[in-house]
């Protein structure tokens, strides 16, 4: 009997071998649901769910909605004993791809294919990216910074610019891009970085002195809190 930490370095494998440059991010929340992998190629988003012979049904259909909501493809990954079944389960665009071993080997099948997601909201898809990613998209399109505004607010006004000023595939392969180069070992460093910077871009162009003062205050608070990096020492 297969489980699903058995599957996934194989399927890792395998994904490289069929759809050349990706990326793999595991375990990545979306909605009520948790996607097993989220796969990058240079043009889409997959979200793949994995059921190991030893999983169950029970939660699939809340997941499939969850996934239709963020991913442009999607695909379920099945062990042998649920192979027949599968298709019962899952909307007809979503890929299945099963997996046996056989002979000390790992043998992934092709079923179907995954077609184009027809319930995704490019919002929805949006909101994958941090709020650096989003800033990078808003000076490649040439908007405004937006910088008291919400994350919600910043992502409806970039979802404004498709079609008419960004094409629907530049914009796919500008969101895969940014996470292509997303640097998961440097996170609260990153967030940080651009929340101060921001910060101090408001105090810079603010011309009310008492919004100013709030400004420096905020500033001074967040540098307190911060812990000083212990530097290391030479060996």
């Amino acid at each position: 009997m297969l489980h699903d930490k058995d599957i996934r370095e194989p399927l890792f494998d395998f994904l490289e071998e069929t759809y050349g440059k990706i990326r793999i991010i595991e375990e990545k929340t979306m909605g009520k649901s948790r996607a097993d992998v989220v796969m990058v190629t240079e043009k889409d988003l997959v979200g793949i769910e994995i059921k190991s012979d030893a999983d169950t049904y029970t939660r699939l259909s809340g997941q499939v909605k969850d996934y239709d909501k963020y991913y442009d493809r999607n695909i379920a990954v099945v062990g042998s004993s649920h192979a027949l079944h599968i298709k019962e389960h899952v909307p007809d665009h979503w890929g299945i791809i099963t997996v046996e071993f056989i002979d000390d080997a790992f043998d992934f099948y092709i079923l179907r294919a995954p077609g184009v997601n027809p319930n995704l909201k490019l919002k929805n898809k949006l909101r994958i990216l941090w709020r650096p990613e989003l800033y990078a998209l808003q000076q490649k399109y040439e908007m405004p910074k937006y910088k008291d505004k919400s994350k919600d607010f910043v992502i409806f006004k970039i979802s404004e610019r498709v079609p008419d000023i960004v094409s629907v595939e530049n914009m796919n392969e500008d969101i895969s891009g940014l996470l292509f180069e997303r640097d998961y070992t440097n996170v609260e460093e990153t967030l940080r970085e651009y929340r101060k910077g921001e910060l101090q871009k408001a105090i810079d162009s603010e011309t009310d002195p008492q919004k100013k003062l709030e400004y420096m205050a905020m500033q001074a608070e967040k540098k307190a809190s911060f812990p000083k990096r212990k530097r290391k020492r030479r060996r």
